[in-house]
C-alpha cells in the first residue's frame, strides 16, 4: 500500500532499545513507516517487521508506539452515520 507519508506514522529506535514514535518526522536515524492503526501495528509486531526495517537484531520495546496508536485511534473521528 502506498499512502502519502502524511498519513503514516514514523518510528525510530530510541537510545534504550525502545521503539519511539517520531511525530514530527525529524528524529535522527533510520525510520520505519506504518499506518497508525492497531491492525497495522499488530501485523508489524507479529511479522517482526520493525527489527528488519530498522536493521536491529535485539528485541524492541514497542510500548510507546502502541500507546501513540491507541491515542490516535481514540481521537480519530468515527466513520458511519451519526444522527
Amino acid at each position: 500500500m502506498s499512502d502519502s507519508r502524511s498519513a503514516l506514522l514514523r518510528v525510530v529506535v530510541g537510545g534504550h532499545g525502545d521503539l519511539v514514535p517520531d511525530l514530527r518526522r525529524c528524529l535522527p536515524g533510520r525510520g520505519a513507516w506504518l499506518h497508525p492503526t492497531g491492525e497495522c501495528f499488530d501485523l508489524a509486531v507479529r511479522r517482526r517487521a520493525f527489527g528488519r526495517a530498522l536493521r536491529v537484531s535485539v528485541p524492541l520495546d514497542t510500548t510507546a508506539v502502541a500507546e501513540e496508536i491507541a491515542t490516535h485511534e481514540q481521537n480519530r473521528p468515527s466513520s458511519g452515520n451519526q444522527p
